[in-house]
């Protein structure tokens, strides 16, 4: 038995290490531009392929290349998909971190490392693999300058081969990653293997961690949550696209792109959509605005920096009443903040975006299926609604791999809400385009070319009374702001309602409430929760603002409610605040977090048993 191997069962008090099968994080430490997307990919895919529930987080720098970056892998057989605080299995590969790396791991983890780093004389806690990646890496790739790139695959190699992850599986995965580059694939396929034998003919398996075939994922798919949610737009019969790049939403737009040219051109060879790319997000919305008046199913997509450039039109949007939708792909903030780090710092500012007294549906999605569902939501909801509706992503989501089911084909018929048509007209004579007519605060509206001489109607962001004339009348400005407030009443009953999951067995005196992606590590908390410190609690998602009454209901049936969120000043709760009744005030509490890497479970938990006093 080796010095190492020896000193870590001494350490753990134990001859062998016991097995953990398929319940590990594997974090690979690289610097941005070296290529190892790629190698991290198959990785993750050649784990999902076994059947492993799995989920890969991607933490990169926001410049172009030089700075370090991690992706970790999460592979756990009870299908926990969220952040795991601890690492298990580290891949060294950036010299700059990989001390520091190194330092920060629980004693019994593994680290694979390139050798002449030098890593195993750090600490004696730890299994220490070498691996000589310049010499393994040479003969595979004759031209020095594919080299950096190709080398990452060394890695993929080493670590199934001591993991246990099946070639074929690798070898499939790899070729799905490079399907139109078939010598790219062969060239890289070759390094997989050089460093899947040096691994079989020089290292000894010392660490615990093994990953073995299961069945969890049958028929399952990993797609990104912005691929998600372009193929829902798509889906949900979107016509304008106005964009201003901007991480981490440009992928949505550059995706939804690419669907759009693949089914959105009629058989003459002529787009049925136009998609713009702006001077700038001012623009971009206010193309939004134009289309969405004008008829179409309209969008745009950005992150916190252009939300608020969007403000006056939003409160145009809100005003004159037009339909339109927005993606914010949220990262943390404020100014530029950490724009390659995920977060939930644009709740409360999107609910309540543009001056005066402006209130905007919210819509946040908690997977990758949701993406693809909401988009529909949205654009159903802002032309039932007429106006602007948000759909509150994240970085985490949008970019990151996420597994999920394969998406369900839209039932739904488009819902483009209170449009008069010809015959209406012919019908009626006329209408007043800012008349509450149902008692629901939405007033019918015309599409532009309706063939009919009281189609036509103005709109603007000043005054007006119910036929759309300017006013500047007290009485006239007060009772269409009310109707527009009855307007966003209504939609209580129409937003997607909150998800209630129970503990199933007694009411339990605590609540938690979480939105977004939030959600993956209330789930495994909460099981935390249980097993560890015997508490049961009850749980309930969020899926839409403004509120549903199940909100009101769910803080009145428990003694204590923690609100879980993503950023610094608790903005979901203080938004909770505002909707409930006074005297429930007091049950809420705030655990929230704001350093922009995604919410771990165990940190749920510590703080939540913190402020239980236990």
């Amino acid at each position: 038995m080796a010095t190492t191997d020896v000193a870590l069962h001494e350490a753990f008090g134990q001859r062998e290490p016991k097995r953990v099968v398929n319940n590990m994080s594997i974090q690979v430490a690289t610097v941005n531009g070296s290529g190892s997307q790629s190698s991290n990919t198959v990785l993750l895919r050649s784990i999902f392929q076994m059947g492993v529930p799995v989920s890969g987080k991607n933490l990169f720098p926001s410049n172009i290349a030089g700075l370090p970056t991690w992706y970790t892998i999460r592979a756990n057989k009870d299908g926990y998909i969220a952040r795991k605080k601890e690492i298990d299995f580290v891949i060294a590969m950036n010299a700059e971190t990989a001390q520091e790396d190194v330092m920060s791991l629980a004693p019994g983890a593994a680290v694979l490392y390139d050798e002449p780093l030098n890593l195993n004389k750090l600490r004696s806690d730890l299994v220490f693999y070498p691996v000589p990646y310049d010499k393994l890496v040479a003969p595979v790739c004759p031209e020095a300058k594919l080299r950096k790139l190709v080398k990452n695959m060394i890695y993929v190699g080493v670590a199934a081969q001591l993991l246990g992850i099946e070639m074929a599986q690798v070898e499939k995965a790899l070729r799905k990653q490079f399907a139109t580059k078939v010598k790219a694939a062969n060239l890289n396929l070759a390094a997989v293997r050089a460093g899947f034998d040096f691994a079989a003919a020089n290292l000894t398996k010392q660490d615990p961690y093994f990953i073995q075939p299961m069945d969890k994922n049958q028929g399952m798919i990993i797609i990104d949550g912005n691929s998600a949610a372009a193929l829902g737009c798509m889906f949900a019969g979107v016509t304008v696209v106005t964009w201003y790049p901007i991480t981490p939403s440009s992928s949505l737009v550059e995706t939804l792109i690419d669907y759009m040219k693949e089914y959105r051109i009629s058989p003459d060879g002529k787009a049925t959509f136009a998609i713009v790319q702006a001077e700038d997000e001012l623009a971009a919305i206010g193309m939004v605005l134009g289309a969405g008046w004008a008829g179409a199913r309209s969008m745009t997509a950005t992150a916190g920096p252009g939300i608020s450039l969007m403000a006056e039109f939003a409160g145009l949007a809100y005003y004159a009443e037009v339909p339109g939708v927005v993606w914010d792909i949220q990262r943390v903030g404020p100014s530029t903040g950490l724009p390659t780090r995920t977060s939930q710092g644009d709740i409360l500012s999107t609910a309540f975006l543009s001056h005066g007294d402006t209130k905007n549906i919210l819509l946040m999605p908690c997977s990758v299926a949701e993406c693809f569902s909401m988009a529909q939501d949205a654009f159903n909801l802002a032309e039932q609604f007429q106006t602007l509706v948000f759909v509150m992503s994240d970085l985490d989501l949008g970019m990151n791999n996420w597994m999920s089911d394969p998406f369900e084909y839209p039932k739904e018929p488009i819902d483009r809400g209170k449009v008069l048509t010809k015959e209406d007209l012919d019908r009626l004579g006329g209408f007043a385009r800012y008349q509450d007519v149902d008692g629901d605060g939405i007033g019918y509206r015309t599409l532009p070319g309706t063939e009919h001489p009281a189609a036509a109607y103005f709109t603007r962001g000043t005054g007006h009374n119910e036929k759309s004339g300017y006013s500047e009348r007290p009485d006239d400005f007060e009772r269409n702001m009310e109707r527009i407030n009855k307007k966003f009443e209504t939609a209580r009953s129409f937003v997607p309602r909150p998800e209630l999951i129970s503990n199933g067995k007694s009411e339990s005196k605590i609540g938690m409430i979480a939105y977004g992606t939030s959600h993956w590590a209330i789930i495994e908390s909460r099981d935390q929760l249980r097993d560890e410190y015997n508490i049961e609690t009850d749980y309930l998602r969020l899926k839409a603002y403004p509120f549903s009454r199940e909100v009101h209901e769910f803080i009145e049936q428990h003694d204590r409610v923690y609100v879980v969120e993503q950023n610094r000043d608790a903005q979901m709760l203080c938004m909770i605040k505002l909707d409930i009744k006074p005297e429930l005030v007091t049950r809420l509490r705030s655990i929230a977090h704001i350093h922009g890497l995604p919410l771990d479970a165990r940190s749920v938990t510590d703080e939540l048993m913190s402020m239980e006093g236990k």
